[in-house]
């Protein structure tokens, strides 16, 4: 069984499908998205529905980011409705079909129940997979909302020696993987321009697609 991870899709479907098919991990291997499926890009209604539709025939996990966060309090607070547009709501408004004033049945209930029902952190053998950061020397059942949706590793410090930690979040605009030792950035920029990455974390060999439908691959 294979392990992968896959970082920001930002509604870039495209991208997605490109490196799936590239990857073409089987239903026996384990696929862990890192969060923010939504925003920025023009697809993020299509890219929760190809999860929906893909998760009974893989073995995905799948991690909650700060943008379906945003999303779902825009839901619940009218008041924090235009924030969200800023930062890349209107775009997912957009691909559901937009209305004026804004109806959130637009938005089906599964789709709901997907962004709800992401995790804040997933761990496997020594590798632990979350959408932001953690805090070093806290355990990870305290971890902070801040740490684990919001907080950027410019220049992340180790969580625990013998741990790698594996995340997203923070946007490579270069579009290559950054990899820190102890710790792994895959938001290689989808959204903008660059490349979604899929990490296979024991090679360390990684493939990337791009909203042109073009692949790349290399290793750590």
């Amino acid at each position: 069984m294979a392990i992968y991870a896959i970082g920001d899709i930002h509604g870039c479907l495209t991208a997605l499908e490109t490196v799936f098919s590239a990857v073409g991990p089987t239903s026996e291997d384990l696929v862990v998205f890192l969060g923010d499926y939504v925003d920025r890009g023009p697809q993020s209604k299509q890219t929760i529905q190809w999860l929906v539709d893909h998760g009974d025939k893989y073995n995905f996990i799948t991690l909650k980011g700060n943008h379906e966060i945003m999303m779902m309090r825009s839901r619940v607070d009218a008041s924090f409705l235009d924030k969200w547009k800023g930062y890349g709501g209107a775009e997912t408004i957009a691909s559901y079909g937009d209305s004026d004033p804004l109806d959130w049945k637009i938005v089906p209930d599964e789709h709901w129940a997907f962004m709800e029902d992401g995790l804040s952190i997933f761990t496997h053998q020594n590798t632990i997979f979350v959408h932001g950061g953690l805090e070093p020397g806290i355990p990870l059942h305290q971890q902070s909302d801040q740490a684990k949706y919001w907080d950027k590793y410019e220049h992340p410090i180790a969580y625990q020696d013998e741990k790698t930690v594996i995340c997203g979040h923070t946007a490579r605009k270069n579009g290559l993987v950054a990899d820190f030792g102890h710790t792994i950035c895959i938001d290689t920029y989808a959204y903008g321009g660059q490349w979604l990455t899929c990490l296979e974390v024991e090679s360390g060999k990684y493939w990337q697609g791009n909203q042109k439908g073009e692949k790349r691959k290399g290793t750590l």
